[in-house]
């Protein structure tokens, strides 16, 4: 599949994924937070990145309050200044100062005190705009992900962190192209079912 190709399937499950109504959102969420909040996946990762939903990607924020009560270090990304193309997982503090980025998504203002190398998380979470069973991931297509973890493509044996995409249901394919930067997942969730890869 060429790039025109990706860039036509990214437009068809956006759309798909904006398409659900809201009740039918809060009702993924809330679906997803039943199934990884008693999964072993979940519960013996300390040092977690989550993502702010945006767009209609499902959305995780009864799993990161969760994960807050019970005490577990909570990170979400943060964009490196225009013009990188880099970006970094930065730790919550409960009196994190917010700002919207370049793309208009909410995240912390960059501290780089606070920020880690992804090797030395448990578990990210990663939003998907698609996903086969396969374990290939379509995302944006900024490749913000795929650098920040382009380590693993070095590194076969490294297992850390553990890979986590959701999505909706909806989001699924049956394969997709796989591009030689691409970081394949290691388990994907969706509110329908568990997909594990490793």
């Amino acid at each position: 599949m060429n790039t025109a190709s990706r860039s036509a399937l990214r437009s068809q499950l956006r759309a798909a994924r904006r398409a659900l109504p809201p009740s039918q959102q809060r009702h993924a969420s809330r679906q997803l937070f039943r199934r990884l909040a008693q999964h072993p996946l979940f519960r013996r990762s300390q040092h977690i990145a989550f993502y702010l939903a945006n767009d209609g990607e499902i959305d995780p924020a009864p799993l990161f309050k969760h994960a807050r009560q019970l005490g577990k270090i909570c990170y979400v990304p943060v964009l490196r200044r225009w013009p990188s193309t880099k970006m970094a997982f930065q730790r919550l503090t409960p009196d994190q100062r917010w700002h919207k980025n370049r793309f208009g998504i909410s995240e912390p203002v960059a501290n780089a005190r606070l920020q880690t190398p992804a090797w030395r998380l448990d578990l990210v979470m990663m939003p998907l705009v698609g996903f086969d069973p396969q374990g290939n991931r379509l995302g944006m297509g900024g490749g913000f992900y795929d650098r920040a973890l382009a380590y693993r493509q070095r590194r076969r044996t490294w297992a850390a962190p553990h890979l986590l995409g959701l999505a909706h249901d909806c989001q699924k394919v049956a394969v997709l192209p796989v591009a030689s930067w691409d970081i394949p997942l290691d388990a994907i969730m969706t509110d329908q079912e568990f997909i594990s890869l490793r």
